[in-house]
């Protein structure tokens, strides 16, 4: 079997054996980054319960479509929110994943967008649960939330321009 370098160990530890992965029956919220026309996309299911009056992630799953850093970032990050708070997950961002894979140095910079894909489904998860259950929208989280909206409008309005372009030149 061909070694799976430039990875780091950890990178590929969790895509050998991922964690928290597949579907939750009944979420209570449902949050999803990156997009097909760019190749991956990251599903994050959440399941909150309240304990000491705080909304607490009593467990998260994820499905992913994408290469082995996006596998490895999907679990690296359920597992580092599986247990806190809301608010506790929302401090975790691209650079936490990133130095927890292996460091920038280790990491290939193509790859980076990985860890941008997985903190921005947790985040649109939460915003989600936010959402559904009509409770005030911390406001890091709504321009966050406005961000991936505009970046996947984009992504679509260049993959249709890209289509229109290549059906003319097929002509």
């Amino acid at each position: 079997m061909r070694e799976l370098l430039p990875y780091p160990k950890e990178i590929i530890k969790h895509f050998k054996n991922p964690k928290n992965f597949g579907r939750i029956k009944n979420p209570d919220a449902i949050g999803e980054a990156g997009n097909l026309a760019c190749g991956d996309v990251m599903r994050i299911y959440l399941k909150i319960r309240e304990r000491d009056g705080k909304k607490i992630i009593s467990d998260i799953k994820g499905e992913v479509f994408g290469c082995v850093v996006a596998l490895a970032n999907t679990s690296m990050l359920t597992t580092m929110v599986k247990g806190k708070s809301l608010e506790d997950a929302l401090k975790i961002d691209k650079e936490e994943l990133i130095k927890k894979l292996g460091g920038r140095e280790k990491i290939p910079p193509i790859k980076i967008h990985c860890s941008i894909l997985a903190s921005d489904a947790l985040h649109e998860a939460i915003y989600n649960y936010y959402k559904k259950n009509n409770l005030p929208i911390p406001k890091q989280l709504e321009i966050e939330h406005e961000r991936i909206q505009k970046t996947i409008g984009e992504i679509e309005k260049r993959h249709k321009e890209y289509l229109e372009l290549e059906r003319g030149l097929l002509k």
